[in-house]
Parts: structure tokens; C-alpha cells; sequence
């Protein structure tokens, strides 16, 4: 239903129309709502045959995809179509409305300095014909003294006001346009209760035009609400089962067993290193059981470990696990030692068919239906440990990226461990990115703990990365300039798009030296630079709450800001904050506190001790893993 206050009973709107004619009045009413039909049937076309995702705070819209449940269909290394800005807040008076306010300019002749009125009549009408569930169109016409712009108390009249006042704008015909689609909007005293948290109105001069104009989409805003709280209860329930226990105690009920899988599944894909990229050998990072080469300028546990290691890594800690049973009938916990990410990375930069690529994950699901084990309870205690980010396995069907691992139906009851968890699957765990430090004893981090608290901190901010000129959505090159901008020793940048990162020592020696590490997203929301970051002392500076704090509830403390700060990315891409000039403004005491609970608390559980190491007095990251896993098995009774 809509309803326009210029074909009822407004007394100023009744005037315009003896003034202007009956025909020419009916005329262009008529022409007034023909385009919005037009565009309402062209949203309600566009919306049947999208799929919202979202990255943050940003909900993407898939065009031509039906899959509403694929809440974020963005894969590492692809773009999204298209992206809608939303604040990570709490709309408590407006839903699933949308809001456009506009105001141009003509012929001058009115004085707007002067007028009075609006508001109040809009809220009367509202109230006298019970209008609550509606679609509403409010259009108002002046043609005389109506409406107080200067004194209106509404965000949007201030807004405009403002820009009048200070633009001069003083003797002009003013028509103004308010327009909400959608239930229970909430206009009291003549004001549309739209929470202050929600991206600002911009004001804008197109010609001979005064614009401003905001569209905010409800139904994404309210869509993404629901999302975000189901994510945070997924995060309750992984945090419900971590392990009270700081060691293990026991091994008593708690086997676990290491099925030797046929090695097309894992050692052979470590063989074909050499073919994984056109451009570079991997097999320099699969030496020294996957750490990688050794870095002696860094010290000792050191080494040059890719990101996407972290499989081998776990399969060699695992096998060595002190609960390890070779007895099935003696296990709480199956491990699945399937090297599914270099499965994925072998195939990137080859033209090979989505079928070619989703072989072996089909061939591995079909050998685990024939073991007992998988049949007993569905699969609920077998574990898979996947290198590369959940978006990897998850392939959508426009898209040639990645395989469908994890979108097959055998999947959904296992536990996977990632580098980068899908948020809206429970069985999705995020663990640490691996790191170069893989330390053998309690003396190896104590005496990394002792250097980098010692360590003096020489830029207040830094920022390794390079910047991502085709996604629209980035907010690196806005970083980029600010830190380039800095006053000289305040921010230091390093181009990794030019080299500047190819070396591991020069990454740490630049986070050592660093107060503040900027985290903004990259292909996906996540950045094993984080963890870098983290275990040097360099307090990580974040954007989107998905590179973070909705990834590694069994790693990281649900009080984010213990370890971390957080900046909206949409003040950044609106230029409404430097990140800069706002990080000298935090006290020394509050970054001597973050720096010390990150050191002494979080650094021994984000790192991966080496094969053979032997921690007693800290838990690192696959001890801290290993423990509430067996904890969340443990349960299944």
C-alpha cells in the first residue's frame, strides 16, 4: 500500500493544486508514481535472483544464485559482485525499511532561512489514520513558506541545514521527497527513529541540484543481525568446549587414532611441490617436516614456513601425540590426515575442469565409508585438519575456484580445523595460521618473550602489504596513503607487492620495532600477518570482526581488547577517521597493558612448537587444539 499526504487532506498540498490546475495536479501525481512502480518491480526481481553474503560489515549480493543459506559466497582470490555497506550495529527502532531522503533546487524563490512546518503534520496524518504496517510515501510539495529546515531537530533536516547555512543557500524553491518502504517504521514528532550508529547522509552538488540522499536497506541490515548472532553463538558453543585443563592429565577413554590413508592423499601431494606454481618451488617449505628452511638471523625455531603448511605440520605433531592408540576400538577421536588445501593448490594456476578438481575429495569420502569407525557415529568424531581458508572447499556454481569438499553431504558431521572458518557452520574451528617460530622447549619461548618486551618500538604504526587497486571494496589504499603521509618515524609501510616480503626476517624485524600492526582484510577476511604480528608484541589493529574475533574462539579471549583495536572500515573508506592520527591518541599505559597480556598470555598458544618439542609450563597452538578436541568428543556420550 502507499500513501501520499499530497492526495489527502494537507492543507498546504490542496493549495499547489488549485494553484498549478486539477489536471496538471492529477497528471503529476500520476507520472509522480510510475517510475517507483517501475523501480519496485525491478528490486523485487533483482532480490528474487540474488544471494546475500556478507565479509564484516559488508553485505555482497551473488546475482543469478539461489543458495540463500550460502550467507558468504566470497572464495579467496575471487570478488564479490557487488558490495552494500552496513554498520555492525544495532538498528533498535527501524527494521526492514529503506530510507531515501533527497532535496533539489530550481527556480529560485523562496526564502528557506524563514519557513516553518512539516514534521509534525506528517507524524498527525500518520496518527489520526492509524497508518503502522505500510508501505509509506510522504512527498511534499512547496510552493510557500512550509518547511523549517534551520530549526528541525531531525538528523537529516540538520544535515541539510548545515549545508545550506554554509553554502548560502537562501532563496531558492525547495522540493523535498521522503520515502520508506517497508513495516512498522516508527515516525514520532515528525522523526524517523533511525538509530545515530548508521552511516551519516551525504550531501552532495550535482549542478544546479542540492542532493542528499542515503538508501539504507533493512531487510540486508536485519539479515545480517540475524547472521552475526548466530555466528556469536556458534563462538559460545566452541568456547564451551575448551578444556578446563591447562596440561593433559590423562589419556585414560581418550585415544586417538591416525588412519593411514593411501598417500595419494597426503604424501603424494607434498611430491608434487614443484608443480604447484608457475612461479615459485614449494618444495623449500615442505624440508624440516614442513617448518620449512632454517632462519638464523632470527635464532633459534625459526624458520620459513609457507602459510598454507599447516597440514603436514599437524599430521607430524599428531602422529606423535601421547595419546595416540593404534587400537580404532581404543579411540575417542579419528584423524583424517587429507592434505585437502595442497590438493586445492595444486590445481590453481592450471586449466583443469571442476571435476578434475574434486576427484580425490570424492575418492577420500567414498575409502571412509567403507571404515567403521565413520560409520558408527556419522562421522561427528572424526577431525580434518584443511590448510587453506573454508571458502577453498566450499565452491560455488558460477565460480571455478576451489573444490566442493566441504559442501558434500558427508561433511557437514565432522570436525574441520581451518586457518579460516566458514562463521555460520558450527563444525567449522578456526586455529591459528602457522607462524615462523616453531620453538622445542619452554626456554625457547621464554627467551623470545624476554626480547621482544625489551624490544623498543621505534614507529608508532606499520603496515606490511600491498595494496588491491581492483577490489572497489578495499580499504588498503586509503591505509597506504595515511601511513605514507605520517609525520617521519610515525608509520612505516612495507610494499609487498614490490618484494618487500619475501623475506620472513624482514616482516618480524619491522613488527619488533612496531607499536601497532594495521590488519586490514586482503583476499579474505583473515591474515596469517595477524599472527605475526602477534607473536612480536605488535598490538594488531583490525577493521572487519571477521579477520579476528569471529574466527579463533579457542585461541584468542572473547574480551577482544585485551590484545587488539578496532577501527570500522567504513570510517576508513569514508575518510572519516585516520587511522594514524587516532592511534597516537591511545596512553602509553593502555599499550604497555596490551603488550604484556599479549606476550606473557596469548604468544606461547597462537605458535606451533616443532615435531618433537616438549613444552611443560605453556600449552602451544596444537596442544590447546588437541585438548578441546578430545574435550568436545568426550561429550558425545
Amino acid at each position: 500500500m502507499a500513501l501520499s499526504l499530497s492526495k489527502k487532506r494537507a492543507k498546504s498540498l490542496k493549495k499547489s493544486a488549485k494553484e498549478h490546475g486539477f489536471f496538471h495536479f492529477i497528471l503529476s501525481k500520476l507520472l509522480y508514481r510510475v517510475p517507483l512502480t517501475l523501480l519496485l518491480l525491478v528490486l523485487v526481481f533483482l532480490w528474487s535472483s540474488t544471494t546475500t553474503i556478507i565479509s564484516g560489515h559488508i553485505v555482497h549480493v551473488c546475482v543469478s544464485s539461489r543458495k540463500i543459506n550460502n550467507l558468504y559466497c566470497l572464495s579467496a582470490g575471487a570478488q564479490p559482485n557487488f558490495g552494500i555497506p552496513l554498520p555492525l550495529t544495532n538498528a533498535s527502532s527501524v527494521d526492514d525499511h529503506e530510507v531515501e531522503v533527497s532535496i533539489q533546487e530550481s527556480v529560485p524563490s523562496v526564502d528557506v532561512k524563514n519557513t516553518t512546518l512539516v514534521p509534525q503534520e506528517i507524524a498527525s496524518y500518520i496518527q489520526e489514520n492509524n497508518i503502522n504496517d505500510h508501505d509509506l510515501e510522504v512527498s511534499l510539495r512547496e510552493s510557500g513558506p512550509i518547511v523549517d529546515i534551520k530549526n528541525n531537530t531531525t538528523p537529516v533536516m540538520q544535515e541539510i541545514a548545515s549545508y545550506v547555512q554554509e553554502n548560502n543557500i537562501n532563496d531558492h524553491k525547495l522540493e523535498v521527497s521522503i520515502q520508506e518502504s517497508g513495516p512498522t517504521v516508527d515516525i514520532k514528532d515528525g522523526k524517523a527513529l533511525v538509530t545515530q550508529d548508521i552511516p551519516s547522509y551525504h550531501v552532495q552538488e550535482n549542478n544546479t541540484n542540492l542532493i542528499v540522499k542515503k538508501n539504507i536497506d533493512y531487510d540486508r541490515l536485519s539479515e545480517f543481525e540475524s547472521a552475526v548472532k548466530v555466528v556469536e553463538e556458534h563462538l559460545q558453543v566452541h568456547r564451551s568446549w575448551r578444556s578446563n585443563s591447562r596440561s593433559l592429565t590423562t589419556c585414560d577413554g581418550r585415544g586417538v587414532y591416525v588412519y593411514d590413508l593411501p598417500p595419494k592423499f597426503n604424501k603424494d601431494l607434498v611430491a608434487q611441490c614443484s608443480d604447484m606454481s608457475p612461479w615459485l618451488d614449494f618444495c623449500q617449505f615442505f624440508s624440516n617436516e614442513a617448518l620449512g628452511e632454517s632462519i638464523p638471523k632470527l635464532g633459534k625455531g625459526w624458520y620459513n614456513t609457507h602459510q598454507y603448511s599447516l597440514e603436514p605440520i599437524f599430521h607430524s605433531r599428531v602422529l606423535k601425540h601421547p595419546c595416540r592408540v593404534y587400537n580404532e576400538n581404543e579411540a575417542k577421536l579419528f584423524y583424517v590426515p587429507f592434505y585437502g588445501g595442497l590438493d586445492i593448490l595444486r590445481w590453481h594456476f592450471k586449466n583443469a575442469s571442476p571435476d578434475v578438481k574434486d576427484t580425490l575429495a570424492l575418492e577420500l569420502v567414498e575409502w571412509l565409508k567403507l571404515q567403521k569407525p565413520w560409520a558408527l557415529n556419522s562421522g561427528k568424531d572424526h577431525v580434518f585438519v584443511l590448510g587453506k581458508v573454508s571458502w577453498d572447499f566450499r565452491r560455488r556454481d558460477d565460480s571455478p575456484w576451489g573444490s566442493t569438499f566441504l559442501n558434500l553431504e558427508e561433511m557437514q558431521n565432522p570436525i574441520k580445523l581451518l586457518i579460516e572458518r566458514q562463521p555460520w557452520h558450527v563444525n567449522d574451528i578456526g586455529i591459528p595460521h602457522p607462524t615462523y617460530f616453531h620453538p622445542h622447549s619452554d626456554e625457547d619461548i621464554i627467551s623470545w618473550q624476554f626480547k621482544i618486551i625489551q624490544s623498543s618500538r621505534n614507529n608508532l604504526v606499520s603496515f606490511s602489504g600491498g595494496a588491491r587497486p581492483d577490489s572497489p571494496d578495499s580499504i588498503r589504499s586509503v591505509l597506504i596513503n595515511q601511513c605514507t603521509l605520517a609525520s617521519t618515524g610515525t608509520c612505516k609501510f612495507q610494499n609487498c607487492s614490490s618484494g618487500g616480503c619475501d623475506q620472513p626476517e624482514s616482516i618480524i624485524e619491522l613488527f619488533l620495532e612496531s607499536e601497532f600492526c594495521l590488519q586490514p582484510p586482503g583476499d579474505s577476511p583473515t591474515r596469517k600477518s595477524v599472527f605475526d604480528s602477534l607473536i612480536s608484541g605488535c598490538i594488531p589493529v583490525f577493521f572487519d570482526p571477521f579477520t579476528a574475533y569471529y574466527q579463533y574462539s579457542w585461541h584468542l579471549p572473547e574480551d577482544h581488547g585485551k590484545y587488539s583495536m578496532f577501527i570500522d572500515q567504513e570510517e576508513v573508506r569514508k575518510l572519516k577517521v585516520n587511522v594514524v592520527e587516532w592511534l597516537m591518541k591511545i596512553p602509553k599505559k593502555a599499550k604497555d597493558d596490551m603488550r604484556r597480556y599479549i606476550v606473557y598470555e596469548l604468544l606461547p598458544g597462537l605458535i606451533y612448537g616443532d615435531s618433537s618439542s616438549d613444552f611443560e609450563q605453556f600449552q602451544d597452538a596444537f596442544s590447546i587444539t588437541m585438548n578441546n578436541l578430545l574435550e568436545k568428543v568426550t561429550r558425545l556420550e
